[in-house]
This record gives structure tokens, C-alpha cells and sequence, in this order.
């Protein structure tokens, strides 16, 4: 085998070692157009994770690593004089300088043919010359895009700019400096990578930035090479409180705006990308280096483990690109919470450290109460009870908990009438534990069902058949229950054939249905009357709560989306106009619904597709309807446009009733693939929304909030088990619950701290 590396640089030397390690005999060239000892960089972050797997690939990098290593357990967060500390977490980090030369000792040591002061030629000619080309040729990858055909890169260029600097100034732990100026809030992510130095990343949004006068330094010109001495000079002044006297080092330091790279595939013939070309992610969460040098072990790893290029190239993406992915969506939930920082430093300094230390949803409440439990008893202000099990007012309703049942559609109703089945599901949830269990997608007409075995409410019969089951529940349990109203507009046109659905405009759901009709004056008038009516008949059935369903792609989302609505008359164009039957719906159901009840409006905040609803649209959308009577916000996305293209993941939904809440003020359910109680915990201990709909979890075990609260050891009253069942409230005992461990040890070891700092021997004077 003939290999080609283009890029010397961490990822690209270690997969070149790890290569010739194991096929000494092979060929492996490196391109590296800087000099040995150039550098670009300070320090470089390790996991444990990932240093074990160096350890394990490679003893004499991995010794050669630890002995250079700064060591620590503790992040700081410094917010409004405060510094609060949160211990257990373990970081390793070196200066890149450091790793370099380890790495290039490496390479020269196994036989590695690296060219440096060398600019690699074109990928096409080395494919033709090459067995396999490793691109390793960063963020403006060449390569990519040369191929660009193949690899379909994504480029995502942010707004919020940076600047990635050293200082002198030893820190001793992971700091997050969050500095409230007059021009905006201007953060910090500070570690320490060796006895004399820090690497010292500067952070502010596009606008923070400019009214802080960087715009003006930023547009003088600055060679390849150079750093933008003003703004350095300007940050130091600035950050002068926490630099304690020690300056800021350069190199090549100027303002950036971060970019995430992705790729719809990573290879082309032989040709393959690898670290920063293939994939990037923001800084906050972790280390461009750590990511490739994984790639690199996996890379080296196929190429030993399958027969031909081809087949390992494909096992290398096929290994790592559910890894990398993953880290991309931790990473985007962490630069979008730095980009919207300014909605959470008005929270209490706790529960900001919580918020920030829990931002990408990696780390949570339980995590962080197994690493520090005092850090999370002090967030918690000494309270024995878990965040989920809290009472919460809505509207004139006390939950007594966070958990919601959201409105599952069960498609099991008769004419609209809903059945015996309709009376079990909902009976167990509310037995169940919520503190909210809601109905779901009942029409408020016969041609307003989405499918024939949606429920109703639109005749007596239903109503009465509603009662029923509202009275068993009620007589079993004091969970609170609500139905969500709805009119499936355009959405109806996919399985109703006999006439036209009416709609905000006319257009299909999908190349399938019929066209729907465009709503006229007359249509509007009886929809009002029919959501009107609908409310009615669910306060009389006994309902504590209503939603409204303003999402989905049904007939009132249809009217607030952009890629829905195409009406040139008051009711489109603006956001005003799109706001203007909805308003009126939520503004005449509010004038029926009791006060002492609840009101809520389920919105979709994203529609997953170019051209749609903005983030600004949806926190104005909420504002709306809150003025016009909505006591809460119930955020979800999608299902608007079929051609939408969800980022499905783990509480995926969740940012988006944060924007909602921490922009406005409104009350939020978090919904969306949230699935685990101590998801639940960190998402209200956060401040992220007010309660949090559980939906497939809820499916999986109706007893989800009883059996969450029994995992945590909560016995309360946010959490009664049903009489009949209150035998089963424990934890059943299992194989070996009842051994109890010997002693084995003569001399019991001190208990670990959870706190280490990076103290290291050398003194490190002030100065400028």
C-alpha cells in the first residue's frame, strides 16, 4: 500500500504512526506545508475516553502525552462576581506545540516519510499515484473542495465572532468568564495547558461586537501571519478584572465566525477525509484535535481490518459518523446557547452555572450530582425534592408536578366518539403520575379530522362520551386533564376523498392530495364559532385544561407559517397578517374558557425548511398569543410542509421552548424525544420551560412519573401511588438485592475529592 497524507498536523501525523504501527511495510508519505516547529493554537483538550483509547493504540504517544499533561477536575463559572465551582469532571490538555513534537518523534521514529516546508500536490494527481489520499487539510479543505460534487459539504457559517488567544496567566480549572459590559455580554472559555500558559478563547455575538467598537479594528488590513493587536490590546482592558495583571499572547489571532462543517459523504474513490475537512465542531463542547485523532485511530484500524480501500473506507464513515454526529448536535446545542447567552445572565448565579455546565444536554442534573452533589444541593438551595416533583401554577390550575402527558393521537374513536380504549389510556396516565395528561387532536368538526378514527367534540354525543371518562378519571385520581381542539386544515386532504379540505391557501400537503380550498370570510366566521363551540362542550365534559393545536401543519398553523400561508389579502403577507385569525380563534375561545381553568396553545416553533417559520417569528408568535389569553406555550416543531428535513436527537425540541421562555417571559412545555427523568430535572432546574411533555416514554410505561419518582427515592405528594397499587410503590427486589458485601479492605481509603486544581510547582510571575 502507497498512502498519501496531506496536512501535518495532530490528526494526520497520528493516523500516519498509528498506520505504519501496524503495516510497517507500507509506504506512508505526509504533506506538511508549515515547519516542524511552526504552530498555530495553544492548548488541546483530552478526554479520558479518548486518552484510553491512545493508551491502548499507542504506549509511546500515550507516555510521552501524560508526562507533558496539565491535570484538573473543576470548571469555574465567574457571572456577576460570583464564582461557583463544579468539581468531578477530569480534563487533560497540552499545548498543541507539545503534541505536535510527540507526534512528529513518533513518525519519525516508525519510518514515516514527512515532508514539511512542503505543499502537497493536487488529490487528483496523488489519487492517481496513491493507493489511498488521506485529506487532513482543515476547516478550507482543498480537497473537499475539489470534490466538492461528492462530498456535498454543509458549510454553516455563524454569526457570533471570536477570537482564539493565550495568556500567560495560569488558571486552575476550566473557567467560563461571562462579563455583562454596556455593549453586550463578552465570554471567556479559559483552561490551562502547561505551567506558564492558558489558552484564552474570547466570545461575543455580531452585535455585542460592534457596539463594542471591534468592527472598526476587525476591517484594517492584517497579513497572513499577523494578529489584530487592537482588539487584543481592547480585550485585555476589558478583562482586565480577571486577568490579575497578565497579558494576552497572540498568534495569528484575529476575529473568526465559527464554521460547522459537514459532509454528506467522506469519501471518494481513494480518496478520504479525516478531522476538521470531514467535520467540525464549536470549541464550547470540545477539541477539533481530540475528534480527529479519533477519526485517525478508526481510520488506521479499517484499513488493517478489511481486504481493499473501498470496504474500509466505508467502514471508517460507517463507524464514525454516528459518533461525530452526535458530537455535532451536543456542540450546536452549546454554540446556540452562547448565541442567546444574554437571555440567561439575568438568572440567579446558581441557576446560571447549572444552565451553562448542562447547555448541550451531555451533561446532567444526575450527572452532575454524582460528580458534585454539593454543587447541585447548592443549585437545588438545599431542597430534598428533584426539580420534576415541584408544584407549578397554570393558569387556575396547580400541578402538582412538571410532567406532562402530551396529546397522543390514538385514532380509535368511532364517528368522534371516543371509546373504551380512549378511557384506558387516558386513566392510566393519570394514575400514572403526571401532574397534566392531555387528549388528543380532537376535531371541532366532522371534515376537520385528520383521519376517521380521530375523536370530536362537535355534537352532544361526544360530549357526552367525554364526560364519562372525565368523571372515572376524576374519581380515581386528582390529575389534572386537558383535550387539545384542533382543525386538521389541509392535513384532513390525506385521507378524507369527499370534497375539499379549506386551508389558510390553497396548497396540497404533499404531490398526493387534493387541493384544499383557500379560506373565505364566511369559512373563517364558522371555524371560530366551531372552536368556540368545541370549548364550550369540553368545560361542560368536565376538562380542567385546553390546548389549542397551532402546529402540525393544521389549519391555524397553516395560517402562521410563511410556507403555508400565500394569502395577498389582511389575513397573510407580514407576520401581523398570518397572526390575525389565530387571534381571533384564541381571543373567542378565551372569552368562554372559565378563568379557574387553563389555556394552552401548542405552536410549531421551527417548520424544518428553508423559507420558514424564524426564530424570531416563533418567540413573536408566542408573545401574540399570550397577550390575546394563553397561559403557556406548548413548543414543538415540524410537521408543517412534507419536504421538511427534522435534526432529530435526544430533547431535540427543547432549545426551542427555551428561546420561547427566556425571550418572553411565557410559560413552556418542552416536548420532543425527551424520555428520562433526569432529563426532565435538568431541563426545569435549568430554567429551559416550566414543564416537560413525556410522550413515548409515557407509552412505553404509563407509570413512568410513579416509577421516576421511586428511581429517585421521592415519596411526596407530587407523586401519590393509587391505593390499589401501593404495594407495588417500592422497587421489586432482584437477583443478589438482598447481599451485602463484606469488608475487604484492613485500612479504609480516604474518600477522592471531587475538587483538583491545576497547581503546577513552577511559579508563575505577574507581569505585562
Amino acid at each position: 500500500m502507497r498512502v498519501a497524507v496531506i496536512g501535518g498536523g495532530p490528526g494526520g501525523l497520528y493516523f500516519a504512526a498509528l498506520t505504519k504501527q501496524l503495516s510497517p511495510h507500507w509506504e506512508v508519505t505526509v504533506w506538511e506545508r508549515n515547519a516542524p516547529d511552526d504552530t498555530f493554537g495553544f492548548g488541546v483538550v483530552f478526554s479520558d475516553e479518548t486518552l484510553e483509547g491512545i493508551a491502548q493504540a499507542d504506549h509511546e504517544i500515550h507516555r510521552a502525552m501524560s508526562a507533558e499533561f496539565a491535570r484538573w477536575a473543576d470548571i469555574d463559572v465567574r457571572h456577576r462576581g460570583n464564582t461557583l465551582t463544579s468539581g468531578g469532571h477530569g480534563f487533560a490538555a497540552l499545548g498543541r506545540q507539545h503534541l505536535l513534537r510527540i507526534l512528529q518523534r513518533r513518525c519519525a521514529d516508525l519510518a514515516v516519510d514527512v515532508r514539511y516546508r512542503t505543499q502537497a500536490p493536487p488529490a487528483a494527481e496523488l489519487a492517481a499515484g496513491y493507493d489511498l489520499v488521506v485529506a487532513c487539510d482543515g476547516v478550507r479543505s482543498a480537497t473537499r473542495a475539489a470534490y466538492a460534487a461528492t462530498f456535498a459539504p454543509d458549510l454553516d457559517e455563524r454569526t457570533g465572532r471570536y477570537m482564539w488567544l493565550g495568556t500567560d496567566k495560569v488558571f486552575e480549572a476550566f473557567t467560563f468568564i461571562v462579563d455583562e459590559q454596556d455593549f453586550g455580554t463578552l465570554q471567556v472559555h479559559a483552561y490551562p495547558y502547561d505551567a506558564t500558559r492558558s489558552t484564552f478563547i474570547v466570545e461575543m455575538t455580531e452585535d455585542a461586537w460592534r457596539r463594542a467598537g471591534f468592527a472598526e479594528f476587525a476591517d484594517r488590513d492584517h497579513p497572513p501571519g499577523t494578529s489584530d493587536e487592537d482588539s487584543i490590546r481592547r480585550c485585555e482592558e476589558l478583562l482586565a478584572d480577571h486577568l490579575d495583571g497578565h497579558r494576552l499572547i497572540p498568534n495569528n489571532s484575529k476575529w473568526l465566525r465559527f464554521t460547522t462543517v459537514r459532509n454528506t459523504t467522506w469519501r471518494h474513490e481513494n480518496v478520504v477525509l479525516l478531522g476538521d475537512a470531514a467535520h467540525t465542531a464549536h470549541f464550547s463542547i470540545g477539541s477539533g484535535t481530540k475528534l480527529a485523532m479519533e477519526d485517525a485511530l478508526v481510520l488506521a484500524a479499517s484499513l488493517h481490518e478489511h481486504p481493499d480501500v473501498p470496504t474500509a473506507l466505508a467502514a471508517y464513515e460507517g463507524e464514525r459518523r454516528p459518533v461525530v454526529e452526535s458530537t455535532q448536535r451536543a456542540a450546536q446545542a452549546s454554540l446556540e446557547w452562547f448565541e442567546h447567552i444574554d437571555h440567561y445572565t439575568g438568572q440567579d448565579p446558581h441557576q446560571f452555572a447549572f444552565n451553562l455546565l448542562t447547555r448541550s444536554r451531555r451533561v446532567t442534573y444526575d450527572n452532575l450530582r454524582v460528580r458534585d452533589e454539593g454543587f447541585t444541593t447548592a443549585v437545588n438551595r438545599s431542597s430534598t425534592v428533584p426539580p420534576m416533583f415541584r408544584p407549578f401554577p397554570l393558569g387556575g390550575l396547580l400541578l402538582r408536578n412538571r410532567v406532562v402527558v402530551p396529546p397522543t393521537a390514538l385514532h380509535t374513536a368511532r364517528d368522534g366518539v371516543p371509546g373504551d380504549f380512549d378511557l384506558v389510556h387516558l386513566s392510566t396516565q393519570a394514575v400514572g403520575g403526571a401532574g397534566l395528561v392531555l387528549a388528543g387532536m380532537t376535531a371541532v368538526s366532522a371534515d376537520g379530522r385528520a383521519t376517521p378514527g380521530c375523536p370530536g367534540l362537535w355534537n352532544e354525543e361526544q360530549e357526552a362520551a367525554w364526560r364519562r371518562l372525565t368523571d372515572f378519571v376524576h374519581g380515581q385520581s386528582d390529575t389534572c386533564l386537558g383535550i387539545q381542539l384542533t382543525h386538521a386544515g389541509r392535513r384532513a386532504a390525506t385521507t378524507h376523498g369527499d370534497g375539499r379540505p379549506v386551508a389558510a391557501s390553497a396548497l396540497a400537503w404533499d404531490e398526493c392530495g387534493p387541493v384544499p380550498r383557500e379560506a373565505d370570510r364566511a369559512d373563517m366566521d364558522a371555524l371560530v364559532r366551531d372552536f368556540v363551540t368545541a370549548a364550550r362542550r369540553a368545560d361542560r365534559a368536565g376538562f380542567d385544561a385546553l390546548e389549542l393545536q397551532y402546529g402540525h401543519g393544521h389549519l391555524l398553523s397553516g395560517f402562521l407559517s410563511p410556507l403555508t400561508n400565500r394569502r395577498t389579502d389582511e389575513y397573510g403577507g407580514d407576520l401581523d397578517g398570518r397572526l390575525r385569525f389565530p387571534l381571533e380563534v384564541l381571543r373567542a375561545v378565551r372569552e368562554v374558557w372559565p378563568a379557574g381553568k387553563a389555556l394552552l396553545v401548542r405552536i410549531s416553533a421551527a417548520d424544518w425548511a428553508e423559507g420558514g417559520t424564524t426564530e424570531a417569528d416563533a418567540v413573536a408568535i408566542a408573545r401574540a398569543l399570550a397577550e390575546a389569553g394563553a397561559d403557556a406555550i406548548d413548543v414543538s416543531t415540524g410537521e408543517v410542509v412534507a419536504h421538511e428535513k427534522p435534526r432529530y436527537g435526544r430533547s431535540y425540541q427543547t432549545p426551542y421552548a427555551d428561546l420561547i421562555r427566556n425571550a418572553t417571559g411565557v410559560p413552556t412545555i418542552a416536548v420532543g424525544a425527551i424520555s428520562t427523568y433526569d432529563d426532565v430535572n435538568s431541563i426545569i432546574l435549568a430554567g429551559r420551560a416550566d414543564l416537560c411533555g413525556v410522550g413515548r416514554a409515557q407509552l412505553h410505561d404509563p407509570l413512568w412519573t410513579l416509577h421516576a419518582a421511586a428511581a429517585q427515592g421521592y415519596q411526596g405528594p407530587a407523586a401519590p401511588w393509587a391505593r390499589a397499587w401501593r404495594a407495588g410503590s417500592g422497587r421489586p427486589p432482584s437477583a443478589r438485592a438482598d447481599r451485602i458485601p463484606p469488608r475487604l479492605e484492613l485500612l479504609r481509603r480516604p474518600a477522592a475529592s471531587v475538587h483538583r486544581r491545576w497547581l503546577p510547582r513552577t511559579a508563575v510571575p505577574a507581569h505585562r
